[in-house]
This record gives structure tokens, sequence and C-alpha cells, in this order.
């Protein structure tokens, strides 16, 4: 579930689940309409405008199958991956047109989409949306124990509420009244009790239609690791350039001073051996501030403490250098791979440098634990919230740093805070026996 929902209590959860049921009932509206619209370029497809209406009502319905997918998450807590291939460049002319029309024809998901707009109208209501016809239905049976059924049979009308008949003496049965609000009353406790479970069968039901494929998640995970493989490649290069430069204009820097001053204090110590002691005595604050900076490098590229005790210890003694001082829980039963450990600690460094940055926070809470093959991070901070992955607050480079190794990031920022920011990257841990020590 996202960070919203993780919040909820369970008695928050029923009183909620009902109204988000309807909620994702009208936004699916102009899905429907948005699928009667491709039918009808389907039903042209023989024909030159079909084949050129067709990729754009693609388009369109997928565009608004993503938003249903961002609501899904917020409102069900079932994450959907969009799945949908990138699309190629394609040449000018009909030769591109007709590639084009022929390669969205032929993905599954443009017919999984069309699938889900005519099917969901009548899932929908046997799911996320029943809680709350059923809540209706029992307010209905309220009302007419109270007036409506008078009101019913004054005009000689009857119907059935259950079993219960209104019919002429309705109004009078304190019995019959009795009995419509005792059924009343259980269809809407039942609406309460059943709609959380019924919105994430809804929300399932979603994913199994709406999401990628076997094959078509292999392609997007191919795609996705090409590309953050790449990155990786730009981003080491230019680590390596700036470790060249800090090297450079620092400890190479002072090491070449260094070399100077032995030589000026090698013809001195005959000629004038106080001002040799004193150009030592520099040389050697010299060597004692090359080996300082050679530390900070060092540390910059792989923190001893990280490469000595691990990604929990070492978090801990970020934290312990931080100045919000984050309440750390770490829960691992070994260690992980080197370069994933790295990537972790970076990213949870930066998170709590951003967080110090720009979010106005008082406090901040890390968990690091590890289960069923997944490392999972959460940094959490009470602060003024409305972060996004645009802009300049890295995270969108965190996510390509832990994208290299398959991992994904999840944002929930709301106006007004928290912000909780989730990594996860699949991995094994070595026992802590064989860890480095």
């Amino acid at each position: 579930m996202n960070g919203e929902m993780v919040k909820e209590t369970r008695l928050q959860q029923h009183v909620r689940a009902p109204w988000r049921g309807v909620k994702l009932w009208v936004l699916g509206i102009p899905a429907f309409f948005l699928g009667l619209w491709f039918i009808t370029v389907v039903s042209m497809i023989t024909s030159v405008i079909g084949v050129l209406l067709f990729p754009s009502a693609v388009t369109m319905l997928r565009n608004r199958l993503d938003e249903y997918r961002d609501h899904m998450a917020r409102h069900t807590g079932v994450k959907i991956q969009s799945p949908y291939l990138p699309e190629p460049k394609y040449e000018e002319g009909a030769g591109g047109v007709l590639k084009r029309f022929m390669d969205r024809f032929v993905e599954a998901a443009t017919w999984r989409d069309y699938l889900w707009t005519a099917t969901d109208p009548i899932v929908i209501v046997f799911t996320a949306m029943l809680p709350a016809l059923l809540i209706a239905y029992g307010l209905w049976g309220y009302l007419l124990a109270a007036f409506a059924g008078g009101f019913i049979t004054d005009k000689d009308g009857n119907e059935w509420y259950t079993f219960v008949h209104v019919q002429p003496g309705y109004a009078d049965d304190a019995g019959l009244r009795a009995a419509t609000v005792a059924v009343a009353t259980a269809f809407i406790a039942a609406g309460f009790a059943v709609a959380p479970k019924l919105l994430d069968v809804y929300g399932r039901w979603c994913k199994l239609i709406l999401g990628p494929t076997k094959k078509t998640e292999l392609a997007l995970r191919v795609e996705r690791l090409t590309e953050t493989r790449s990155e990786a490649v730009d981003a080491s290069a230019a680590e390596l350039r700036r470790i060249e430069r800090d090297l450079h204009d620092g400890a190479q820097a002072r090491l070449v001073a260094m070399g100077m001053s032995l030589g000026a204090i090698e013809h001195l110590l005959d000629k004038d051996p106080e001002k040799a002691r004193l150009l030592l005595s520099e040389t050697r604050k010299s060597s004692a501030q090359a080996l300082h900076e050679l530390r900070d490098l060092v540390r910059g590229i792989h923190p001893p403490v990280l490469a000595d005790r691990g990604l929990g210890d070492a978090v801990k003694a970020l934290a312990l250098d931080h100045p919000m001082r984050p309440d750390v829980t770490v829960e691992m039963a070994g260690r992980a791979e080197p370069p994933v450990e790295s990537a972790a600690y970076f990213a949870v460094s930066e998170i709590i440098t951003n967080a110090a940055k720009h979010s106005g926070a008082s406090n901040v809470w890390i968990d690091v634990r590890h289960a069923d093959g997944m490392l999972r991070i959460t940094v959490t901070d009470d602060g003024q919230g409305g972060a996004t992955m645009e802009g300049g607050t890295g995270l969108r480079g965190i996510e390509r740093r832990i994208g290299t190794f398959d991992g994904i990031l999840a944002l929930s920022s709301p106006v007004g805070g928290p912000t909780i920011v989730t990594m996860e990257l699949p991995c094994a841990l070595s026992s802590p026996k064989t860890s480095l020590s």
C-alpha cells in the first residue's frame, strides 16, 4: 500500500473504502467512452481513415488508463506497472504511418486495454462499487421506515424491501418498520465490512488486465536495464573525472609542494638549521592535511564503515553525523553485495540531505530491512511535503542509481507532509559469518 493508506487504522479503511470505490467508478467513466471511440475506429479499420485514426485512439486510451493506474495505486494500494513498450522513431511518410499502425495493432496491451474498458463497468459494480450500493440500499431502508414508506402507500403504491412488503398499513405497523430498520442496518454494516476486501479484489483484477504480461514485463525490464546501464557508465565516468580533479587540485598539489619543501630543507640543513626546522614543521602539517583530504576522498568513494560493518551500521553512523539525528531501524540478517550496499548507502545519504535542506522537517525516520529477496529502505520525514521527482531534488538521480540494480523508487509527498521515500532493490544476503569484517 502507499504511504497514505499505511497510516490508516483498520476502522478508517473500512469507513473510507466504499467511497473510494465510488470515486474509482466515476473516474472510470471517461475510459469507458474512450473505449467506445476505440472500437468505433476499429470498425473503420478497412478504410484509410481507420488506419490514420487508430494510433491516436490508442494513445488517448493509454493516457487515460495511465492516469487510472495512478488512481488505483492511491485508492486500493495495488500498484500497476504501465505495460506499454517505448515507441520508436518512425520515418516520415506513408511507410512510417503504416509501421506505427501495425506496431499498435499487434501490441497485446492495446487489446487488453479495450478488454478492460468493455468489462470494467460490470466488474466494478460487483467489487469496488458494491459496498457503496449496499450502504445506499440500507439508507433507503431507513428512509422507508422514517417517512418514505408512508408516502408511497398514501399514493396507493407498494414495493418490497427484501422480505418486507411496503403496502397500505405499513406506516402504522411498528413491527414492519422495525424489521426494515434491522435489515437496513445489516446492509450498511455489510457494506462497510466487505469494502476493503472488495476494493483489493478489484485492484488485483485491474492489475491482471491492465498490467504487463510476462513477455512485456521482460521486454520492459530489458529496456530499463539497458537505459540504466548506459546511465551508470556515464555516471561512473563522471565520478572518475571528479576523483581525478580532486586528486589533482588537492592531495597531488600538496604532495608536490611537500617535495619542493623537502628539497629546500635539504639545502638549508647545513646553512640555516633553524629555518629548516620551520619548513619541516610546515611540511608535517601539509602531510597531515594531504592525508585528511585523501581520507575524505576515500570516504566519498566507499566509506570504511560500509566496507567493514555493512549497510546497517553505515546508515547508523551516517545518522549520528547528521545534524537531524535520524531514528534508524535495521532488520538485516546478513550483508548485501558491496555494489548494492554502496548504492543504497549513498541514496539514503542524499535523501536525508535533501530532507535537511528542503523539507523543513524536524524528525527523520530510516527503516532498513530485508525480506523475500528484497532490500527495502524507507525514509520518512515530518516536513512540509510537496516533493516531486522533478527539479533539483535529486530523486531522479537516485532512481537511476538504484535502477542499475533493477531497483525501484516510490515517492509519497502530499502537501503538508509527511514525505515518504521507499526504495526496493532485489538482492540476496550473505551470512554475517562470511561477511567482510
